[in-house]
């Protein structure tokens, strides 16, 4: 089971990597463009940063949130917290 929650939890990684990297990119860089006074710099940013530029700006944070979501579940999963504690087993006496 641990061998499949590795593979969707890989395959999710690669998914999501990019619209995680420019959600990150453009969170960091909108507030330092605007303390900036880059108006317009700033605007193409959060525009860049909703997907608003491209018409997605409904769906763009339903993706983001769904793959994220996906990765914790799976990574939680595969650090084996939720697993049954084997006891040990008592040492036979002779």
């Amino acid at each position: 089971m641990n061998r499949l929650f590795r593979k969707y939890h890989r395959w999710l990684a690669i998914i999501c990597v990019l619209p995680l990297l420019l959600t990150t990119i453009t969170g960091i860089t909108f507030p330092i463009a605007k303390a900036m006074h880059q108006r317009e710099l700033a605007g193409f940013l959060i525009h860049l940063h909703t997907l608003e530029t491209f018409g997605l700006d409904g769906v763009f944070p339903i993706i983001n949130g769904i793959g994220l979501l996906g990765l914790l579940i799976t990574g939680i999963y595969m650090t084996s917290l939720f697993r049954e504690r084997r006891v040990p087993s008592k040492p036979l006496d002779f």
